[in-house]
Formats: C-alpha cells, structure tokens, sequence
C-alpha cells in the first residue's frame, strides 16, 4: 500500500487522540479539513434563504413534534441529493465527560483507532436515527439522499445507504464489517475514494450500476467472441451451446458452489492457450465426465457433481475397488434430471437410450438444464 500523502497523516496527527470539547465547537473544522484531506469542495456559506442552502453546516429543517406542532431541527453538514450527516462528540476519559468506566490497570484506547463500547454503540445509534428524521423532514423536491453519515469528531463516521430513494432501508455500507471508517482508515487511498465519491458521485458507488456495467460488459464480450466463431464458418447453435456450456462450466467453478475445483477450468484454459491442439480432446473429456460424473482427466479430481434425488443406488465396495476410491456410486450428473441408464424409457419423451456421450435429447427443444448433448 502506498504511503498516505503528508496532508492525511497531518489530519490523523492533529485529531487522533484530542480529548476536544464541545461537539459544537469542533465539528465544523474538522468536517471542513477532512474535506481538504478528501480533495473535495468544502460547505458553503449559509444563505438567508433556506431553499438555497444545498450545501452548508446547520441547514435548517423543519420538524413535526410529538404533539402535532412544527419546530426547527438543523442538520450538522448536509449536501442536496448526496449525505445528511449528523455529527457527535463522545465523551472523552477523565471527568464528568467519560462514556466508559476503565478499571484499574486498564489503558483506554487510543481515539481514532478501532474500538467501541456499548455504550458508545446507542450513542451513535441515536444519531443515526437523528440523521434520519432530519432526512424525512427536507423539502419533497429534495428526495431522499442515498447516504447517512454519522461522524464521532475525531474517530470515526459510520456510512449507511438506500439507494432506492424511498429512504426505508438506510443499511451499512458497503457492508456490516467496513462500515465504520475509523481516523486511522483514511491512510488507504480506497477509503479517500470512497469519501469523495459520497461527496462528489454518490450514485456511482450503487451496487446495481456496478452490476449492470459488468454484466453489459460481459455480454459486449460473449457477443464478440460469438461473432468471431460464426465468421469463422461455425454454426449460430453450436457456438450459442458451446458458449452456453463454458459459462455453465465457469459457474461450476465459483466460490461457493464447488461442483468442480475452484479456477481449475480458467487453468485448464490457460493450458490449452499454450498448445490449443489439446482444447478439443481436453475440454470434450471435462463436459463428457461433468455429463457421467466420472474423472476428468483435464483436472485430475473426479468431478464432484449433486448427489441429490439421484436415483441410482449406493452399493458396496467390490474387490480391489477400496483402495482405488471407484466403489462410490457415481454423482448425479451436473445439469441434468437424473435417470437411470438402464431405463428404457424416456423422461417425458425427450430422452432416448444413452449412448457413450451420455443421454442424448431427442429435440432440440429440449431444456438445457435437462442434458448435456455431449460428443467425446
């Protein structure tokens, strides 16, 4: 990781363990240098006129009240169709101030360093709730903004979003285990990122985008590399099947679903670039083994496809079978409904007698999660 620049390691060193004051009396310079530190703009100053408070310290809300009345809250840092943020100061060790009581011997934390109590806990939850009730109360044609902040001045701000623009759902973001980013945390470029974008883009940070542009971006591939097979005299069905069963064999391989070795078909692609000779015979053998569950040679292990609902019986170890490990019935087949090889009959007429490639369909309308149509 590279060195955090100067500026940020002045930050850290000028808040980093300040047993401060008055929430109101530092927060405001502290959000303003962390923007420096960010490379963002810092707030405005406040207009007269509300309306055109989009940026500002202590934007002014109005709230309605238990009784039915209206009052005025006003939000620490707020920015239009970006962040509320509320900020807090917790008590400091040593006097009337102090949230947790350390015993003899103990050594309170270091602020600005990853560490929190219960009590610190239902501090920042009550802030957050704060944050929220000042998002409920902006103006209608402002909407919701997608991120609450919640700032301890010194220590840490914790994020939640609802990129839904219903503002229902605030959760963690990105997730339960780095939604706190605490003083020390700034040091990675990722995280200054990640802060100046919920200044400056705040919507590039949503998951969905995110998704959406990977999945146009594999598709723009496929489409290419598709493209590519048919102008080379293939035809339009079988490189639409023959990509259909590289992706089924990539999913095969995810964390997670271990139906075959993980990354072990990227390197048995990597294998076959150096010698593409070897891609028929090698990725044939993998789909024929996958279709059998039987040992592919391309990957050494025997392929581990579901066992469940397979309708073909356990039986026991026959001689000379124990130490070689083949006595284990075989797996259901990756991708297709179970059907006894001995059965004469067709699944719902779609199926015919098997063959050395496995069972073969008799349509090809046939589902493609139903069978494989596989050729050694």
């Amino acid at each position: 990781m590279t060195a955090a620049p100067a500026a940020t390691e002045t930050f850290i060193a000028r808040w980093q363990g300040q047993e401060g004051g008055q929430e109101r009396a530092n927060y405001a310079l502290f959000l303003s240098e962390l923007c420096d530190v960010l490379g963002v703009r810092r707030p405005a100053p406040a207009a007269a006129t509300t309306e055109e408070n989009d940026y500002v310290f202590e934007r002014v809300v109005k709230r309605a009240a238990a009784d039915g009345s209206n009052g005025l809250g006003r939000i620490d840092l707020y920015k239009r169709n970006s962040f509320v943020l509320e900020a807090k100061q917790s008590r400091q060790t040593g006097g009337a101030k102090q949230l947790v009581e350390y015993l003899p011997g103990m050594e309170p934390p270091t602020r600005g360093v990853r560490d929190a109590s219960r009590t610190w806990d239902v501090l920042m939850l009550n802030a957050r709730r704060q944050a929220e009730g000042y998002a409920r109360a902006l103006p209608v044609d402002h909407g919701w903004p997608p991120f609450i902040l919640v700032c301890d001045v010194g220590h840490v701000i914790e994020v939640y979003a609802d990129f839904s623009g219903q503002g229902k759902n605030y959760a963690q973001f990105p997730d339960r285990q780095s939604f706190r980013i605490y003083l020390e945390d700034l040091r990675r470029p990722d995280i200054r990122e990640r802060l100046a974008l919920i200044w400056n883009d705040p919507l590039h940070l949503n998951p969905a985008r995110h998704t959406a542009r990977v999945t146009r971006a594999i598709s723009e591939r496929l489409a290419a590399v598709s493209k590519a097979l048919e102008d080379q005299g293939h035809d339009a069905e079988d490189v639409t099947m023959f990509l259909m069963r590289c992706l089924f064999t990539m999913f095969a391989c995810s964390p997670g679903i271990e139906l075959l070795p993980e990354s072990s078909f990227r390197d048995l692609l990597q294998r076959c670039e150096a010698d593409p000779s070897r891609f028929v015979h090698m990725v044939g053998q993998l789909w024929e083994a996958m279709d059998k569950g039987d040992f592919a040679f391309a990957l050494k292990p025997r392929c581990a496809a579901s066992t469940a609902n397979s309708s073909r019986p356990e039986r026991s170890c026959r001689s000379g079978e124990r130490k070689s490990g083949s006595c284990a019935a075989p797996p259901r087949p990756i991708g297709r409904t179970s059907i006894p090889r001995s059965s004469a009959r067709c699944w719902n007429r779609r199926w015919t007698r098997p063959n050395a490639a496995g069972w073969v369909p008799t349509t090809r309308r046939a589902p493609m999660w139903n069978g494989w149509s596989l050729r050694p």
